[in-house]
């Protein structure tokens, strides 16, 4: 157990939990977004972060102070906090981004932990090797082994009460990223960074990046905070939160603001293109687009840098909100829809449903039935499990319409898509309370089919028959044929 992560709620994958911060003296309530600073630029101040923007934790890179000789000066002799003027957690990246794009850097893990020590951070990054997508892998595999020995030189290195990341690589092989996921939760570190991914983002390629992380958080103990390195755009938290992910470090709100690139939780859109400010942070309630394309260019990035943090961290507390409310997984539905690609990454992460159902709390508010996705949801999964725990008379009708009448059959049960069978005490139990259009689609009645079929394969000796509303053909050939049908509909 790592006494410094507690988790207080959770839904699908996704968790509130409060990280411990001890050489800071501070508690990060998770999701949390880490702004990065870089130390030669200023676009927004750290202090102002934290007192405008409520940021608990913001990340730095210590490679950059270390090779740029008036920063390292004042970092070793003042110290970051004081450096950069900032009360929160400071977390360090060790230069292995550096070493991505460049292909060398002239540290070592010592060193780089060392240095990180001396000038205060308290959260460290070791010299992991960011293995990117795609590469042959035996590539992976030797990359992936080296950073393992990164990590366990991380392990002997005397760092005091500052934190230590395990990072975990594998390129875009799930059974190695679930590898150095188990290697690195068997490590005495502290927070676990999914490496590597920025490519994958880069490209739109969200259901890739499902997988890996899905892969990693296999490997991963249920108590390990888990950073997805560089995912900085709001439209992809919730799907990132959904996963498991619980840290999210955001360069996109300085780096896009540089480019005249106004945020949404939607997607990005020029400045240039807008009429109307969809938002009502404190920029755009101040401004016009064509009074922002107006300012001096320092002030115009400064101010849409703003607006782009607002909207990020806007988005942490909606995705804290939809955990506590137990309805995280119709706030990812939403943002899928904003573009195909996310949407890719949604379906891929209900390819996951049986993971996702080991932390999806048995109990929550209400279940919106809102597209053909929401019929292979975990809960319908797992309804569909508990099946084999009920206890079926010999003869029993399953009938979306109204009991049967005499004594034909033992009992009757209920049909609900897209859940199937239940007895009709469990009425009102979660998520048999589901809210379902009326105009119910072919993934719904095919969710319900299988969990007929599921009910007759658990219970081979009852009889059972099911009464439908004129399912389709296809629909019914999968329920096995020993089960008897009645159209009600032609009654």
């Amino acid at each position: 157990m790592r006494e410094h992560f507690e988790l207080r709620d959770t839904d699908a994958g996704g968790r509130i939990g409060e990280l411990t911060v001890p050489r800071a003296d501070v508690t990060v309530e998770t999701p949390a977004l880490l702004p990065v600073i870089n130390p030669n630029l200023d676009t927004i101040a750290p202090r102002r972060l934290a007192e405008e923007f409520g940021a608990e934790i913001l990340i730095t890179n210590s490679y950059i102070i270390h090779g740029t000789d008036d920063v390292r000066e004042q970092a070793l002799e003042d110290g970051l906090h004081e450096m950069l003027d900032f009360p929160g957690a400071i977390m360090t990246d060790s230069g292995s981004f550096q070493l991505s794009e460049y292909g060398d850097i002239d540290v070592t893990t010592e060193e780089i932990l060392e240095f990180q020590h001396a000038i205060g951070s308290d959260i460290a990054t070791p010299v992991d090797i960011p293995t990117p997508p795609d590469v042959p892998r035996e590539r992976a595999e030797d990359e992936l082994e080296t950073t393992q020995e990164r990590l366990e030189i991380a392990e002997s290195v005397d760092t005091g009460e500052m934190l230590v990341t395990a990072p975990v690589q594998g390129s875009t092989y799930p059974d190695l990223r679930e590898e150095a996921g188990r290697h690195a939760d068997g490590t005495d570190l502290d927070v676990f960074p999914v490496g590597a991914v920025v490519p994958l983002m880069n490209d739109y390629r969200y259901d890739d990046m499902v997988d890996v992380v899905a892969g990693a958080k296999r490997g991963l103990g249920a108590d390990t905070p888990v950073h997805l390195f560089g995912a900085g755009h709001p439209m992809m938290f919730a799907l990132g939160v959904a996963m498991g992910c619980d840290l999210f470090d955001s360069a996109a709100y300085a780096l896009y603001a540089r480019d005249d690139r106004y945020l949404t939780v939607r997607g990005t859109r020029l400045l240039e293109d807008l009429d109307y400010l969809p938002c009502s942070c404190p920029v755009c309630t101040s401004y016009s687009p064509a009074e922002l394309r107006s300012l001096p260019d320092d002030e115009r990035e400064s101010e849409l840098a703003a607006h782009n943090l607002h909207v990020t961290f806007e988005e942490i507390r909606r995705i804290k909100q939809a955990i506590r409310a137990g309805n995280l997984l119709e706030l990812v539905e939403q943002r899928a829809r904003a573009h195909p690609t996310m949407l890719d990454g949604y379906r891929t992460l209900l390819d996951h449903a049986a993971q996702l159902e080991r932390s999806d709390p048995v109990s929550k508010g209400a279940f919106f039935y809102t597209s053909s996705e929401s019929a292979r949801r975990p809960e319908v999964l797992r309804h569909h499990k508990r099946l084999e725990r009920l206890s079926v008379p010999q003869s029993l009708f399953l009938t979306e319409g109204q009991p049967a009448r005499g004594d034909e059959f033992d009992a009757s049960w209920r049909v609900e898509a897209p859940f199937g069978p239940f007895p009709r005490a469990l009425s009102k139990s979660y998520p048999l309370t589901a809210e379902v259009p009326e105009r119910t689609d072919r993934a719904a009645l095919e969710a319900a089919a299988d969990g007929v079929a599921r009910l007759a394969e658990t219970n081979p000796e009852a009889d059972l028959t099911l009464g439908h509303r004129g399912w389709p053909e296809a629909v019914l050939e999968r329920v096995p044929d020993d089960v008897a049908l009645i159209d009600l509909t032609s009654e």
